[in-house]
């Protein structure tokens, strides 16, 4: 005999998905997919933040720099060596003393190029390579060891400057550097050429998706300038396409003390080729 048929012989009818319910599933899909790929390059960023920031070249050991004036040294710091160039005037016409933090790609070899300039303002120049650049040995771990390393820069001259002035000089990744060491070391000047507000300013304009927490290096310059009573001068190019020239004029406006001095035309790796920089910046030093 056949078995009676009963309620549960065959599967309750299940209607297809509906569009929407198809389209909600597939924006889940894709919704999980967006965010697993955020989480990579976040990661990656996270642990790559000195690549994208730094960009060293190495110079031979045996390199010899010839510059009137102006000789190798080296500057002891934790585990390692930064290597540096030291311009002297005579003793008679030095007045003081210009630690020049440059910027973030090359090596004294490609930023050392003014010294005739330098040796027109009476003025004494150390300027550095940063750990990883030129001959200088290790490697660039966290701001932290960065602002540790330019202190133990001054203090490799310091000695000498006990009577004289003192001006700190940031390029580009080298402004946020300077203005730290003004909060710590009383200078005469802090010169900023072509500065960012921050570097967690200048994440939001060129990685808008990345949250500033991911950032290891937020060198905020602008909660810096507030602190300084030391006179600060701004040097922008007015054509800078990679720190727009719009950051000077809001760290303008967070020291009654700084003035900017816009450079007509000049891009970001070129201003110190034009005379109003040259002479803006001769007449700052000569006027100490």
């Amino acid at each position: 005999m056949h078995q009676p048929i009963t309620e549960t012989t065959f599967p309750a009818y299940q209607p297809p998905p509906s569009f929407l319910q198809r389209l909600r599933r597939r924006m889940v899909k894709l919704l999980i997919l967006v965010i697993a790929l955020w989480s990579v390059a976040i990661t990656l960023i996270w642990f790559q933040q000195e690549k994208l920031l730094f960009h060293p070249e190495p110079i031979a050991a045996n390199f010899k720099f010839n510059l009137a004036y102006t000789s190798e040294v080296y500057i002891d710091v934790p585990r390692a060596k930064l290597h540096a160039l030291y311009l002297r005037q005579p003793p008679e016409k030095s007045k003081g003393i210009v630690l020049f933090l440059h910027g973030n790609a090359g090596s004294l070899e490609t930023w050392f190029t003014h010294a005739d300039f330098w040796l027109t303002t009476g003025f004494d120049v150390l300027m550095p390579d940063y750990r990883g650049f030129g001959k200088s040995t290790g490697h660039i771990k966290n701001e932290a060891q960065l602002n540790d390393d330019v202190m133990h820069m001054w203090q490799f001259v310091a000695a000498n400057y006990k009577d004289k002035k003192v001006v700190f000089y940031g390029r580009s990744l080298g402004t946020g550097l300077a203005a730290k060491l003004a909060t710590q070391v009383p200078a005469d000047l802090l010169v900023l050429v072509s500065p960012y507000e921050s570097m967690t300013q200048m994440g939001r304009e060129y990685y808008p998706w990345v949250p500033p927490f991911v950032l290891r290096y937020p060198l905020k310059t602008n909660e810096l300038l507030p602190q300084l009573h030391t006179p600060i001068l701004l040097l922008h190019g007015t054509q800078d396409k990679l720190i727009s020239i719009e950051h000077s004029k809001r760290l303008l406006k967070l020291n009654p003390r700084a003035r900017l001095v816009e450079i007509e035309g000049a891009g970001h790796g070129d201003i110190h080729n034009f005379d109003t920089y040259t002479n803006t910046l001769k007449q700052a030093l000569q006027e100490l």
